[in-house]
């Protein structure tokens, strides 16, 4: 490989035919790992896919219909090395968020 030319660190694809079901255990398993964070293993025939998922991510979804058939596509990106670590948000409906929303909301009360 010569200086200045670029390569991947890895690249894995996996294109078959699923039952809704099986589609949806693949769906309910990244979920697990995406909320597990940390270290996480999914599941993927014929073996299995180790990542170290960050608390924030980038995330698209992109739904393209033509040609009779719609194509749904779910995509998170994350950088490779580990980022500064930051506190993490806390999630709309948690009482750590409910209880700062009344305490902001009680300050602006005359």
């Amino acid at each position: 490989m010569k200086i200045g030319d670029t390569m991947k660190d890895l690249k894995f694809e996996q294109r078959r035919s699923l039952s809704r079901l099986e589609a949806a255990d693949q769906l309910t398993a990244l979920a697990a790992a995406l909320r597990e964070g940390g270290e996480a293993e999914l599941e993927l025939s014929p073996g299995t896919l180790s990542l170290r998922i960050p608390d924030d991510l980038g995330s698209e979804i992109e739904v393209e219909i033509g040609d009779g058939e719609i194509e749904l596509e779910i995509e998170f990106k994350w950088p490779t090395a580990p980022t500064r670590t930051a506190p993490s948000r806390t999630a709309p409906g948690t009482k750590e968020a409910t209880t700062r929303k009344t305490k902001r909301s009680a300050t602006k009360t005359p």
